[in-house]
């Protein structure tokens, strides 16, 4: 089965457990106005077969190990399920674990159920508290989101939280505490994590000729992020 593909990053340290390689899928269902990847939106030219790409990733095995794998990512690698649980299944003949980093914005099928229920672990975001919010800057609903974090708590999938922090967006506490009323009740959420907003992916959208909604906004002062991460940990 082959899938749209976007690249691929050989060892990333901060995408699931352990050492991971990355696989970068592409297309995605959300035009969040703060995408630091625009350039995965739509899917291109470029195609991987499962049987292909799990042999690239066994290649470095002597580097992620025991510990690591590999991380599926994008874009939105759930809107390609069907590959995912092909790959899946290869993976597992190989010992190799794998993690899914999604936006939870894909309707629950069996094959992504099947994906998310196999994985190691689940990186999910957390864009907004609110469908409002939700739909202003993703474009996308808020519902299959929460839906999907239904699940993974039904199954007690090991589910690490992010949200990017944006100035003058969600970048003060009565806003974040929003977000922990809002995930109080699920028990599968081993951590939350605050991500700085950032502009190093600007550059994609004059490229690719798209229209950068937060072109003026500066990047998130660390420390400041720092601080509401800190926030965050101590009101869980």
């Amino acid at each position: 089965m082959r899938a749209a593909f976007h690249s691929f990053e050989s060892l990333a340290a901060r995408d699931g457990i352990g050492l991971r390689c990355v696989c970068f899928l592409a297309g995605c269902p959300l035009r969040c106005v703060f995408c630091h990847n625009p350039d995965t939106w739509v899917a291109g030219e470029k195609e991987v077969e499962s049987v292909d790409l799990v042999r690239k990733i066994c290649r470095y095995r002597p580097y992620f190990g025991q510990n690591g794998g590999v991380t599926f990512s994008g874009g939105e690698p759930l809107l390609q399920a069907d590959f995912l649980k092909e790959t899946a299944l290869l993976l597992q003949k190989e010992g190799i674990s794998y993690v899914i980093d999604t936006s939870g914005s894909v309707p629950l099928s069996d094959s992504v159920r099947f994906v998310l229920k196999n994985s190691r672990q689940v990186l999910l975001d957390l864009k907004f508290w609110d469908e409002a919010s939700y739909r202003r800057y993703t474009g996308g609903s808020l519902k299959p989101v929460l839906e999907t974090l239904s699940f993974l708590d039904s199954i007690g999938k090991d589910v690490v939280l992010r949200t990017v922090v944006i100035p003058s967006v969600n970048d003060r506490e009565e806003v974040l505490k929003k977000y922990l009323d809002r995930i109080r009740s699920f028990s599968c959420i081993s951590r939350y994590e605050l991500l700085p907003f950032h502009t190093m992916g600007f550059f994609k959208y004059e490229k690719l000729g798209i229209q950068n909604p937060l072109a003026s906004l500066p990047a998130m002062d660390e420390s400041r992020c720092e601080a509401l991460s800190k926030f965050v940990c101590e009101n869980r």
